[in-house]
């Protein structure tokens, strides 16, 4: 099992920044990737941001240029920094971990419990 605390979060005007952090604890395999979904009233799941163990972050489409993900390997905690936050931002963010074997041949995934992003025009 695989223990995910977030923080952050809260209300932000439009062009404003917000900071997510989500710090994993447990059973965690050296092959994973950490990072953070999205969902809006109405909409599917979607990726925010995602980093490999090794560094190598994946961004949404509609993020690229305006977040940033980055990890704290030591500390297994990833931090989002959203920049230029729009209306359509405003969604619960949850923090997601998924342990692999190596090769990237997937295992389990975890979820956190979401945090409330809301962002105002």
């Amino acid at each position: 099992q695989v223990r995910l605390v977030e923080s952050g979060g809260g209300l932000a005007q439009a062009g404003g920044s917000l900071r997510l952090s989500c710090a994993a604890s447990g059973s965690m395999y050296s092959v994973n990737m950490m990072g953070w979904y999205r969902q809006a009233p109405g909409q599917e799941r979607e990726l925010v941001a995602t980093v490999r163990d090794d560094g190598r972050a994946i961004y949404g489409d509609s993020v690229k240029g305006r977040f940033t993900i980055a990890r704290d390997g030591a500390k297994n905690t990833v931090n989002l920094r959203m920049n230029g936050l729009k209306p359509e931002d405003t969604a619960v963010y949850i923090c997601n971990f998924r342990n692999y074997r190596p090769g990237y041949d997937f295992v389990s995934e975890y979820w956190g419990q979401g945090t409330q992003v809301t962002v105002s025009s």
